[in-house]
């Protein structure tokens, strides 16, 4: 029973120790990978904002503004081709109080489902531009590979890369996260194809209205959590204004420090720490329990077989003098055991009759002769 057991464990053993690499090299890079269908919803807010009121003609001041980030994975946008994911994302801000729409963005980005890095294909745009070439990375960092370093980050307002700059280590409840810093100089975001008054501008009144272009410059800070590359807080403090192309009058379309809400910053947190759970099943946990079960599976199913086939097994019976086997003791009390007496006739047997009982009607053999 011993030998069979000791075959089994050692075969466990070595499953275990051929499944360890395996899940490590192999099922990790089908597992470690962004989703294709992903639907998250992150909103933003900011308090003591002020944007220009289109509708009313005029600068709201001391509003809170609210931005609504919204992403869809399109699964079938990347023509089949699973190492790449489409993902959909628009970016509304409002006034949290009338409603207003203030501004309104949506773009387009495909890129590699294991590193993050942006690739041009697929129909890639932003705000209908298709002629957009992005490079760098766009919502999420490396997966499960985030180092304290810089990264490009495509900017979808200035349509550039922007380094993405590493600020240290923070802890946020109970997640450590890398703190990453971006700082966009005020740039020229588009030339826009209208003209405002001179005083809105901060002009004199009787100069007339003035050709304006759209300037944007932004201080992004992201946390991300560096066992799966998911940014789970962001802060954008952001400036839009239009300015004349000689700079000398300019006026603000939106101005807002906006930071992740609460609600949104725990979901973010609980979606990336699920993550980290799977990476670390597929990339930790299985490889080395694999490993050292199967080693130790082989050691005890190795004692076990050993001891077994050591076992000896039940000696025969010694020889009897005989020739026979059986106990010797046996053989020894039969050999001291006395012969029967000898009869009268010369035979060996029972109890010997003697000669003068005998009938005397029976013949005499002798005198028969």
């Amino acid at each position: 029973m011993r030998r069979p057991l000791g075959l089994i464990l050692v075969t466990l053993g070595a499953f275990c120790l051929t499944l360890a690499p395996l899940v490590r090299f192999y099922v990790a890079d089908k597992v470690v990978v962004a989703p294709l269908n992903r639907y998250q919803k992150t909103v933003l807010e900011a308090q003591n904002a002020e944007y220009f009121d289109t509708a009313a003609f005029k600068s709201r001041k001391g509003v809170t503004l609210v931005a609504t980030n919204t992403v869809r994975g399109d699964v079938r946008a990347n023509n089949g081709n699973d190492r790449i994911a489409v993902w959909d994302a628009s970016t509304e801000l409002y006034d949290k109080e009338s409603r207003k729409q203030v501004d309104i963005q949506g773009y387009r980005i495909a890129f590699d489902r294991r590193t993050g890095e942006l690739v041009n294909c697929c129909g890639v745009q932003v705000s209908g531009d298709t002629n957009v070439q992005m490079s760098g990375f766009g919502l999420l960092y490396p997966l499960a590979n985030v180092r304290k370093r810089d990264y490009p980050f495509y900017d979808m307002t200035t349509k550039q890369p922007v380094p993405m700059r590493f600020d240290g280590e923070e802890r946020l409840g109970a997640m450590d996260t890398y703190r990453f810093v971006q700082r966009i100089p005020l740039t020229k975001a588009e030339a826009m194809d209208l003209k405002v008054p001179a005083n809105m501008l901060g002009m004199e009144k009787t100069m007339p209205a003035q050709k304006v272009d759209r300037y944007f410059m932004a201080t992004v800070t992201q946390w991300v959590d560096p066992r799966t590359g998911i940014p789970v807080r962001v802060r954008q403090n952001i400036s839009s204004t239009l300015t004349t192309p000689d700079g000398q009058g300019s006026m603000v379309v939106a101005k807002a420090d906006l930071i992740t809400t609460p609600a949104s910053q725990r979901g973010l947190m609980d979606l990336s720490s699920g993550q980290a759970t799977r990476i670390a099943l597929v990339e930790t946990w299985v490889p080395v329990g694999g490993l050292f079960g199967g080693l130790v599976l082989l050691l005890i199913g190795s004692v076990i077989g050993m001891s077994g086939a050591k076992r000896k097994e039940e000696p025969l019976a010694p020889r009897r003098p005989d020739g026979k086997f059986g106990d010797a003791r046996t053989a020894a009390q039969e050999s001291e055991a006395p012969d029967a007496p000898r009869r009268a006739d010369g035979k060996f047997g029972g109890d010997s009759v003697p000669a003068d009982t005998r009938s005397t009607d029976e013949p005499a053999w002798s005198e028969q002769k």
